[in-house]
């Protein structure tokens, strides 16, 4: 069956099973979402074995070892996992919400309810994590999941959408409401792309190179998820005891996610103070500095190897123990420079000063501003979102982690009495 075919009938199956969606309570929703948690932990076995075969594909491959660790399933991460799902799941519910209710004039009253998308498709890469976030974010908002990771995730994506399909069959919701689209076909994301009228929205998640496909060629609507080329700001009103582990954190806790740091910028006035402290921390923890023409100066100052920044390094997500390194005048200098070669997903500012940190934050046009905090605290689950199914560095509909009320829309319902027009 050829790719449109194969993502249609999906879609279709999707779309029927989710009247069982709109149909089931918030209760029930919960608790389909609560048992898929119990149902991962219970089946780690399972799941670690089907990633092995992914693992031994992507060692044969020559994956990088940035994609290789976000591919990478353990108990600690089906456990965390299995975590977030139950925090979606005890989340309150996002359907009817009243988001806006008058009475007018005439005597119409209008009430604004939160409802479902319908048919959500995601598009993703070698994170076999997001298969189970997108899921239970999707189950709980009232969506049916068309689910289409990479090949290189082939297998545990397989396994984890066997799982929770297995737990629907036993609730009132129908497991049609989860779809995997075949990865071993890479026309079915175009097929997907273009499923209009029979998918309602499509979301990214991956990198920069997969968000600008699917934004630029998909007919269906979508919601772009953000690469992340974040910056730490060390103001010179700093506290330089913060300053330390908020940068580092922010670049070696995970560097392989979109919110890790790639840039480091420092005021002049403590440059000499803070840098030589910094540079050393970074480098004993393994990462390679791209640095300016003043940070190379003080680097060599106090015999530390450095490599020289070209252009395209100030706008380069790494996702890998790599860091650029910049002096700058001014925290206008900072704005000026984020500004250029951000990508609108995450800053920090580390400051005492609140006038700096409110100047920052009313230059930084992003989703997400960290004062005196690491970036990595960009993340649904962090943020108490539970799950996150995606970051998104667009201005429309949703911006910043999105969770459960970031996977609603809303409908009017007005009331009369008999008034025409």
């Amino acid at each position: 069956m050829e790719a449109t075919a194969v993502v249609d009938t999906l879609a279709g199956l999707a779309r029927a099973g989710a009247r069982t969606l709109i149909s089931a309570s918030a209760a029930e929703r919960a608790d389909a979402v609560q048992k898929i948690a119990d149902a991962l932990v219970l089946n780690s076995d399972r799941i670690l074995e089907a990633n092995k075969e992914d693992l031994a594909r992507a060692e044969i491959s020559g994956m990088q070892s940035s994609m290789v660790d976000r591919l990478l399933l353990s108990p600690k991460r089906i456990q965390e996992m299995a975590d977030g799902a139950r925090q979606v799941a005890a989340l309150p519910d996002p359907l009817n919400r009243v988001i806006n209710e008058r009475t007018l004039g005439n005597g119409l009253h209008l009430k604004q309810l939160s409802v479902p998308f319908g048919v959500v498709g995601m598009v993703y890469e070698a994170r076999p994590n997001v298969t189970v976030d997108a899921a239970a974010i999707l189950l709980k908002s009232g969506n049916a999941a068309l689910l289409r990771g990479s090949s290189s995730a082939a297998s545990s994506n397989a396994v984890l959408i066997d799982i929770m399909r297995e737990v629907l069959a036993g609730t009132s919701i129908s497991p049609e409401v989860i779809q995997n689209i075949p990865s071993e076909d890479r026309s079915t994301v175009g097929a997907l792309l273009h499923a209009r009228g029979k998918v309602d929205l499509v979301i990214p998640r991956g990198s920069a190179e997969l968000i600008r496909r699917v934004v630029d060629d998909s007919s269906v609507p979508t919601i772009e998820t953000g690469a992340g080329v974040c910056h730490v700001y060390v103001d010179e009103f700093a506290d330089l005891g913060k300053a330390l582990p908020i940068l580092i954190n922010s670049k070696t806790h995970r560097p392989s996610v979109c919110n890790a740091a790639e840039t480091l910028l420092v005021h002049a006035a403590v440059a000499d103070e803070f840098l030589p402290v910094a540079l050393k921390a970074l480098i004993d923890a393994r990462v390679r500095i791209h640095a300016d023409a003043a940070t190379m100066n003080i680097a060599g100052s106090i015999g530390l190897q450095v490599n020289q920044a070209e252009e395209e390094n100030w706008s380069t997500e790494y996702n890998s123990l790599e860091m650029n390194v910049a002096v700058v005048p001014s925290l206008l200098a900072a704005a000026d420079h984020i500004q250029k070669y951000g990508t609108q997903h995450t800053e920090a500012i580390v400051t005492e000063n609140v006038e700096r940190a409110n100047q920052f934050i009313a230059l930084s046009d992003c989703a997400a501003v960290m004062v005196n905090a690491s970036t990595r605290f960009t993340d649904g689950e962090q943020m108490g979102f539970g799950a996150e199914i995606g970051i998104s560095n667009q201005k429309l509909h949703a911006r910043g982690p999105m969770g459960l009320e970031q996977m609603t829309t809303t409908t009017w319902i007005v009331w009369g009495t008999g008034q025409i027009r």
